[in-house]
């Protein structure tokens, strides 16, 4: 399946959930927010949002600094 990630087309096999993307891209357990087609995911939702083929993602660490 193709994907945009990021602004970057990348394929994945399917099935996937966007926990699975996560950490096919080495973001897991890692504090991110997810954008699926212009949709934001609540962190309860990772597990069960379905990757699907020509889906548009978005996912910003979140990190702490001084």
């Amino acid at each position: 399946m193709q994907i945009t990630l990021n602004g970057e087309k990348r394929a994945f096999d399917a099935p996937l959930t966007i926990r699975d993307l996560l950490a096919a891209v080495g973001l897991a357990g890692k504090p991110v927010v997810v954008e699926q087609n212009q949709a934001a995911l609540l962190p309860r939702e990772l597990d069960t949002a379905t990757v699907a083929d020509g889906d548009v993602i978005e996912v910003v660490q979140i990190t702490a600094g001084g």
